[in-house]
């Protein structure tokens, strides 16, 4: 069912899932300098820097199109008049790390200098730029003939630079740079670029209403043991905030664009805001600054993603569905043991479960529940929990142990089929 993944290239950075904003979904190549700071003083002045947002993503066409005559890439004069490190500079005052993009081909997705063949040379660019934190595409790649290489030798490349330009440094010096790998999932990378990075896309751009979210978490549920600490999968950048906006301009309802955050992260991927923060709503910032939600994806002491339990009421287990992805998900945390509950349907459910379905979970203790959107301590429960969500939405509770079941109960254990008496008689006979 599950895809585990390799060891975590423990380097030091990217233990936790990035939080942060991305220029693309708002931008793509329409931004300028003045605009992003806009943004980062927007993050700061919502709350989201001191939320744990810290990052702040500069995706594609930020160069002129051609190298200098010594090869190497330069800065948009136009975008940023005052030169990249006085940008970055100016983000670090906001309380903001600079992230920037490459690509491992020719040319990057938008035909902007690519650097195959320029590793070295752009990771000194960038870092003398005031960057250390790298998005890196795979468009325009090279004739077969030329690398003999397949996607994992050509990211390998960027990889080996990143090390060896770690170790030429003294160790009191920058750390190394961190890597976010976006293969678009071509080629399994959750099995192999732990080995090179701390994230990796598991397919292609997301998309801003439902079908496109249902069909991710689709694919994640089943790699979803990939994640830890320093590794992790990729789902795409975060689309809450940009229904009637954004490109494309989105539908999604509160409800799907909360299942959406909700989703993104429990499952420990990196949360990069899409959405212009400048003018965003209310609703947009209540699910952006959910500290619940963000303690799970920024948990300390435990790295694993929630996973499936069970798909649905009336589909199978381990069913390959984009339209009606796994329903119910559980996992640890340092703060509980968490359930997320899905409603993928387009009408209104009564969700049920087992509280002994999810393997976090000891049989015979009564649990205290926490939900994590109302905010709210919600009593306890004894091995059933039902829920009542709308379309398309989500439940996301914290079950703490709040001590052994009363004597008596009937039936004996929550999975009463294989119980058994002292003397070997099951208790179902």
């Amino acid at each position: 069912m599950y895809v585990a993944g390799v060891a975590a290239l423990a380097n030091g950075v990217g233990k936790l899932p990035t939080l942060g904003f991305n220029t693309w979904n708002v931008y793509q190549c329409d931004y300028d300098a003045d605009i992003l700071i806009a943004q980062g003083r927007a993050m700061v002045d919502t709350g989201l820097v001191e939320a744990g947002y810290d990052t702040l993503m500069l995706d594609d066409c930020y160069s002129l199109r051609q190298r200098d005559a010594n090869g190497r890439i330069v800065a948009d004069p136009k975008k940023f008049p005052h030169g990249m490190r006085n940008f970055t500079d100016s983000l670090r005052s906001l309380g903001l790390r600079p992230g920037i993009y490459g690509d491992a081909g020719y040319q990057t997705c938008a035909g902007y200098p690519g650097s195959y063949g320029h590793e070295d040379q752009d990771l000194e660019t960038w870092e003398e730029w005031g960057f250390h934190y790298l998005k890196y595409d795979n468009c325009y790649i090279p004739f077969d003939s030329v690398t003999q290489e397949n996607v994992y030798g050509r990211y390998r490349r960027m990889a080996d630079a990143i090390e060896a330009r770690a170790f030429s440094k003294p160790s009191s010096s920058s750390p190394p740079f961190q890597f976010a790998l976006c293969e678009w999932g071509w080629q399994s990378p959750w099995i192999w670029a732990g080995r090179l990075g701390q994230s990796w896309r598991i397919g292609g751009d997301i998309r801003p209403w439902w079908s496109a979210l249902a069909s991710i978490i689709n694919q994640a549920s089943f790699i979803a043991t990939a994640s830890n600490f320093y590794g992790r999968n990729d789902l795409d950048m975060l689309e809450v905030g940009n229904t009637n906006q954004g490109t494309p301009p989105g539908n999604l309802t509160f409800d799907e664009a909360k299942s959406h955050f909700t989703a993104w992260a429990l499952l420990k991927s990196p949360l990069l805001i899409g959405s212009d923060l400048t003018a965003a709503s209310r609703q947009t910032l209540e699910i952006l600054g959910n500290r619940d939600i963000l303690k799970i994806s920024q948990d300390p002491v435990v790295g694993e993603s929630i996973a499936p339990f069970r798909w649905g009421r009336s589909v199978p287990d381990y069913t390959w569905d984009p339209v009606h992805p796994a329903a119910y998900w559980t996992g640890n945390s340092s703060y509980g043991v968490v359930f997320m509950v899905l409603n993928t349907l387009d009408t209104p459910q009564d969700m049920f479960f087992n509280l002994t379905e999810s393997w976090a979970i000891r049989a015979g203790r009564v649990y205290s529940v926490y939900d994590m959107w109302s905010h709210t301590d919600n009593g306890t429960v004894m091995r059933n929990i039902s829920v009542t969500l709308p379309p398309h939405g989500v439940s996301a509770l914290l079950l703490r142990d709040a001590g052994p079941e009363p004597a008596g109960i009937q039936p004996y254990c929550a999975g009463y089929w294989q119980c058994s008496y002292p003397n070997g008689t099951y208790y179902s006979n």
